[in-house]
């Protein structure tokens, strides 16, 4: 039997290889292969459909590879959880749907990188605009004409006009838009939600273009390796429920597997740290030390208040109010389950001297853990916040070559002096925005930390005992042209052919936020530089630099 032979072959229907699938197939020319380990997203399965449910895939393993690092050596030795999406539309059918593309100064960062000045902010911000429909409209930061829906909540809770005179209270300002000129300050967070339900990367770019003849997405099909004719990758080998060892070959192979499983695919394929990699019996390709280093993410916790009057979103929470919740939202798409409820938030610098907002906050109006557990019969509110331009650093590194066996990962929290800082920062920055007399008619005592913690050495083991992933991992195949980098500006593996990584794990340094919106905007880019299309033109927008004194 002839081999069957794809242009383009994508590892990973998550959010990268989701808009992968509906760039490269456009041209009916291209015969285009997707493989999803997971399950396809389209399933009547509320969990991942409607919004509020979000703790129910992040609490199970139907749409999750629940990954958990090695014990953290400045955490008390505590596995940390690190969900990540086991289904068509990857993560972003897991998310909390928090839609924030990071600070213009990140992008100006990574162009500052020798070889990665086409990744400047004015030559990425056309991608993002290309890619979202942003339901209030079109601006100069905005885009219109995408097929990722962004909706702006209404934010009608009391507890958010509480939180947003609060900042204002304690000297930061009110900004039309955190995606927008300016990062620094408060705002409504936009959501990847529309008309009351999850957006995600797969109902936006797959399903418009699942009946192109061209393009083929098989879920449930796990890839083992990469297929390599000396140093050109020629196809990929996976398993099925039914079949193993089954290869695809084509003319290039995509991964965009995330920053866990692409640099573990990489090493299984024999693409990495060649000593490493032989010792595990591992015949190398590629010797690229970087792979699976440089590990980045961000961590944070819950600053959480019991609140005195009725308002929050505990009753929710209460059985007996969960099918009226539920109908509302099957039937007419609307209420309580219609939206993630981190509505608000914004960006601010712990200190002066750093040159762009270091901290992020996500408002809740509920005291609730992402599991779904709420820490005290009653109602209250709280706020996640956590350091964003981390130096910390950790791996993911494969034990064995068997592709069933997770990886190891360590992300180190908590292991360099400015983490630790700039914690006890976030804690006490937080408080003086929730101690304001904006809050004086709801706020309750403080669930947690708990006002007994007051020193640095207080506050850091209360980070130790209960800092969770924000489920941001990213960096683990860095784009660069240092010893340390895998990919190029193109994003090509260095050193091989017809390979390339598309995924959070190119980014050379994390972004400062939630980081769906920066992969999306990675893939865009990267599927004009696969087909080789003329680059969009560089924005002209100018965005806000903090003035030191200011």
């Amino acid at each position: 039997m002839a081999k069957k032979m794809y242009d383009y072959i994508i590892v990973g229907g998550g959010s990268a290889g989701s808009v992968l699938a509906n760039r490269l197939s456009a041209n009916p020319k291209n015969n285009v292969l997707v493989l999803e380990a997971g399950l396809p997203d389209f399933r009547l399965d509320f969990r991942i459909h409607m919004p509020a449910a979000l703790t129910y895939p992040l609490a199970g393993k139907t749409y999750n590879w629940w990954y958990e690092s090695d014990p953290e050596p400045h955490m008390h030795n505590r596995r940390i959880y690190q969900p990540r999406g086991k289904v068509l539309g990857g993560s972003s059918c897991v998310n909390g749907m928090i839609y924030i593309r990071g600070n213009a100064m990140d992008y100006e960062k990574w162009a500052k990188i020798d070889g990665l000045e086409d990744w400047d902010y004015a030559r990425c911000l056309p991608y993002f605009r290309r890619f979202e429909t942003r339901m209030d409209g079109a601006t100069a930061y905005d885009g219109a004409n995408g097929p990722l829906y962004l909706t702006t909540p209404e934010c009608d809770n009391p507890l958010f006009n509480a939180f947003f005179q609060a900042v204002q209270q304690a000297g930061y300002p009110i900004v039309d838009n955190v995606n927008g000129y300016r990062q620094e300050g408060f705002s409504k967070f936009d959501a990847t939600i529309y008309q009351g339900r999850r957006w995600n990367a797969a109902r936006a770019y797959v399903h418009p273009v699942r009946n192109r003849r061209n393009l083929k997405v098989r879920c449930g099909a796990q890839t083992s390796r990469i297929l390599f004719d000396g140093k050109r990758a020629v196809g990929v080998e996976y398993d099925t429920r039914f079949r193993k060892g089954v290869k695809a070959y084509g003319g290039e192979v995509i991964v965009c597997g995330g920053a866990i499983n692409s640099p573990q695919l990489l090493q299984l394929s024999g693409i990495g740290n060649a000593d490493e990699l032989s010792n595990l019996g591992i015949d190398p390709v590629q010797h690229l030390p970087g792979v699976g280093e440089n590990l980045q993410d961000h961590l944070e916790l819950y600053v959480q208040y019991a609140c005195k009057k009725p308002v929050s979103m505990y009753p929710a929470l209460k059985y007996r109010n969960q099918p009226k919740i539920g109908a509302e939202w099957l039937f007419l798409h609307k209420g309580a389950a219609a939206t993630n409820h981190f509505e608000a938030g914004g960006f601010i610098r712990g200190n002066d001297e750093v040159d762009y907002p270091n901290l992020q906050y996500h408002f809740l109006p509920i005291a609730i853990r992402y599991d779904g557990s709420a820490p005290n019969e009653g109602h209250g509110y709280q706020v996640h916040v956590g350091p964003m331009n981390t130096d910390v650093r950790g791996h993911v590194k494969i034990k064995s070559a068997d592709p069933k066996e997770y990886p190891s990962i360590l992300f180190n929290y908590l292991s360099t002096e400015q983490e630790r800082r700039e914690w006890c920062q976030a804690i006490r920055k937080t408080r003086e925005i929730m101690t304001q007399s904006a809050f004086d008619e709801f706020r309750g005592g403080e669930l947690a930390p708990g006002e007994h913690v007051q020193t640095d050495e207080e506050i850091l083991d209360f980070v130790a005992r209960e800092g969770e992933s924000a489920y941001h991992p990213s960096c683990t195949c860095k784009m660069g042209y240092d010893d340390m980098a895998v990919v190029d500006s193109d994003l090509k593996v260095h050193g091989v052919e017809n390979l390339r990584v598309v995924d959070a794990s190119i980014m050379p340094l994390i972004t400062n936020g939630n980081i769906y919106a920066p992969v999306m905007m990675i893939a865009e880019k990267a599927a004009d530089k696969i087909l080789g299309n003329t680059p969009l033109d560089a924005s002209p927008a100018p965005f806000y630099k903090h003035e030191k004194g200011e």
